[in-house]
């Protein structure tokens, strides 16, 4: 089939400033054009002025006041285009040629590929179609300087050629430079420019869409869904260098439905552009990569073993991460709770002990079924939803926190729940026996406790379900409260090895009271939390409030019990509603309202020195040929800090970091960072811990490390990244 091209004659003409090639319209032959090709590239005008206009303009700017040793940073070439020309995409279409930059740097310094911002799709005349940019176009460009700089100044010299067309079509080329000091630190440049062509640019993670190609023996046809607000669907294609391809044809949007066709035989690679009310968005796509629900895979990387699992084996791994989770340090505080309730137990009828073990279990399913359906209803409504999601919310953070200190209360005798006595006659028969309520809170608040932590199989397990449909993500829900609530039930149902416990006595008050000393660890970790989310106001105002609260708790254990009168009682509940109401009123406001700059709440990291994580910087580090050992980690995350503090941030890894040269980037996900979600969406994952190594010189294999660590896998792991 013969390409389609825009020229008729090619003739040479002498204007002010240099010759040109005019080129005019014809169908051409694939031969014929790379003939032509050829020509235009051999007659290049030093100064591209058409009839008195300047076509092209063409400037370099940069991103950055400075040039910071060893910081990789932005330069962009920006085109601007007299009204009615046009320069080309890096697939330009049936006709005409990329714009190529041609750098020059000083030593040390290295340059990435350009990155393409999207085009717009142009039908020229002979129906010849054409992906380009008017009016004006940034083409950046990331440069990794190098960590040792010599000069206070560094010049960057870029040699950019471009093809401009409208009916005729002009080629152009012009001899940039730009200059930056070289400082300890620097400041943004040229951002609102910068901002606007960033947010052009395809994304390489899977698009809030559902995608679905099928094929025929010549064709190939991709159906988008979820395309509800959008205004307009469109498909580029980007085929390997040097081939043709057929354009797709887009079908109108009907239902929130859309069918691009086109015709293919083989695999196809483009990208997806969405036009909204607040403009476009692309995804870089592909028909090998498709998914139930958002249409794009995981990549293939090296996981030990770990591949996307079927869903049979996902519900396995999700029953075993559930039973794991029982040995977290997220659950252990909620868990004494419950080995406490079997010693108090120990005399009772196995059928009552049988009973509190399956309230308890009920508690379990209860809230995971609840945060299922939850997560269901978010993705229905587009949101981006993970693990232990709930978290990353500082509000959330602070309910908790007033539960366990109320636990925490309970468990030192401060108060009792005593219900009335026609309330407590009615939920004794409701309940058959007392306390089977007690423990199904108890279930539901070790679970609740638990979501912060992805056990070894849950991360794999979560991974695969909450990238299918609903029916799947609340049998992956279930599947982990099976787990984790399978040892209750069956020490519940067996309750024979509790004649080796010590019978039931005053000593168990003290056991109780002992009991609430690892809730208030508990709510040190919370705070802790806050303090990162929020900063230190978040931290006073909280522990205020918190003081209020427990200071009403007091008043109803000491002024409500079942011998205080009438009057004492209700003069001690509105007591009790005023104090909370002075606490929330004159404590909470504001002190939630900003996040705090990214770590302007934590001390300076006595240990590793860690680089924030930025999906641009490890590219451009990984560009540049380093190994990167990526943390993905959050404050919330017990078993994170845990192997922090015993695997990670220890003298022995410590000096393989420094010795092989190896960069620690950390990707802290204690507030919702979209960047860090796709960053983890990308390995199939959806929760933290995680921790991914990149080896020199191999970006496309990582080494995906355990979510439980030591410090003996680590330096394996860590070996293997230079050899």
């Amino acid at each position: 089939m013969p390409v389609l091209a825009p020229w008729l004659s090619v003739e040479t003409r002498r204007q002010r400033g240099g010759p040109i090639c005019v080129v005019s319209y014809a169908v051409l032959s694939d031969g014929m054009l790379r003939v032509i090709l050829f020509c235009l590239l051999a007659v290049v005008a030093q100064a591209q002025v058409f009839e008195g206009k300047t076509l092209v303009k063409a400037s370099l700017l940069a991103d950055a006041t400075a040039i910071v040793p060893g910081k990789p940073f932005e330069v962009g070439v920006l085109l601007e285009m007299e009204p009615g020309w046009h320069t080309y995409w890096e697939y330009p279409g049936d006709a005409g040629l990329p714009t190529s930059i041609g750098w020059t740097l000083p030593e040390g310094f290295v340059a990435g590929p350009i990155q393409w911002p999207l085009p717009h799709r142009v039908v020229e005349p002979g129906d010849i179609q054409v992906y380009a940019y008017k009016d004006k176009v940034l083409l950046l460009t990331a440069i990794v300087a190098p960590a040792q700089i010599a000069e206070a100044k560094v010049t960057l010299l870029a040699k950019v050629d471009w093809l401009v067309c409208a009916e005729i079509c002009i080629p152009g080329s012009a001899n940039l430079e730009i200059s930056l000091p070289v400082a300890s630190q620097s400041t943004a440049a040229n951002k609102k420019i910068f901002d606007e062509f960033r947010a052009l640019l395809p994304a390489a993670t899977a698009p809030p869409y559902k995608l679905a190609w099928t094929r025929s023996a010549t064709s190939l046809d991709l159906r988008v869904s979820g395309l509800n607000d959008a205004k307009a669907v469109d498909l580029f294609p980007l085929p390997p260098k040097g081939e043709q391809v057929g354009h797709p044809q887009n079908g109108p949007i009907r239902a929130g439905e859309s069918t691009i066709s086109l015709e293919s035989s083989s695999e196809f690679r483009g990208v997806l552009v969405v036009e909204m009310d607040g403009g476009r968005k692309g995804w870089l796509v592909s028909s090998t990569e498709q998914s139930a629900e958002t249409g794009a895979s995981a990549p293939k990387v090296s996981t030990h073993g770990e591949n996307q699992p079927g869903l049979w084996q996902a519900l396995f791994f999700g029953f075993l991460g559930g039973l794991i989770l029982n040995l977290m340090p997220c659950v252990l505080p909620v868990i004494s709770l419950k080995i406490f309730g079997f010693i108090r137990q120990a005399g009772d009828h196995p059928e009552r002990i049988l009973r509190h073990g399956l309230a308890f279990i009920a508690g379990i399913f209860a809230w995971f079924l609840a945060l299922g359906v939850v997560i269901v209803a978010l993705k229905l409504a587009g949101s981006e939803v993970t693990w232990a999601f709930q978290f990353q919310n500082p509000w959330f953070n602070f309910i908790i926190s007033c539960i366990v200190v109320v636990f925490a209360l309970n468990l030192f005798g401060v108060f009792e729940i005593v219900l009335p006595g026609r309330a407590s006659t009615a939920f004794a028969e409701a309940s058959s026996q007392e306390g089977y309520a007690g423990s199904f809170f108890q279930g539901v608040f070790a679970t609740l406790l638990a979501t912060p932590c992805t056990a070894p199989f849950l991360g794999t397990a979560l991974g695969f379900a909450f990238s299918q449909s609903w029916l799947v993500i609340l049998a992956m829900f279930s599947s982990v409260a099976l787990g984790m609530s399978a040892p209750y039930f069956f020490l519940s149902a067996r309750p024979g090895w509790m004649k080796l416990l010590p019978k039931p006595g005053a000593w168990m008050e003290r056991v109780k009271q002992f009991m609430g000393f690892p809730l208030l660890a508990t709510l040190l970790w919370l705070l802790y939390i806050l303090g990162n989310q929020r900063g230190l106001s978040a931290v006073i105002g909280t522990s205020a409030f918190l003081l209020c609260l427990a200071l009403a708790c007091w008043i109803y254990g000491a002024f409500c019990g079942p011998l205080s009168s009438q009057k004492a009682r209700v003069v001690s509940l509105v007591v009790m509603l005023l104090l909370v109401l002075f606490g929330g009123r004159f404590f909470l406001p504001g002190i939630f309202a900003d996040s705090p700059a990214p770590g302007s709440s934590k001390r300076p990291d006595e240990g590793i020195a860690w680089k924030p994580f930025s999906q641009k910087e490890l590219d451009d580090l990984l560009k540049a040929g380093n190994a990167v050992f990526v943390d993905f980690t959050a404050d919330w995350c017990i078993s994170c800090k845990f192997n922090e503090r015993t695997a990670i941030d220890v003298p022995a890894v410590r000096e393989a970091f420094a010795r092989d040269g190896i960069v620690p980037m950390k990707a802290d996900w204690t507030n919702a960072n979209p960047e860090i979600t796709a960053a983890l969406k990308k390995f199939g994952r959806v929760g933290v811990p995680f921790y991914v190594l990149y080896p020199r010189g191999k970006p496309d294999q990582p080494i995906i490390l355990p979510e439980i660590l030591t410090e003996k896998i680590v330096l394996e792991a860590l070996s293997k990244a230079h050899s």
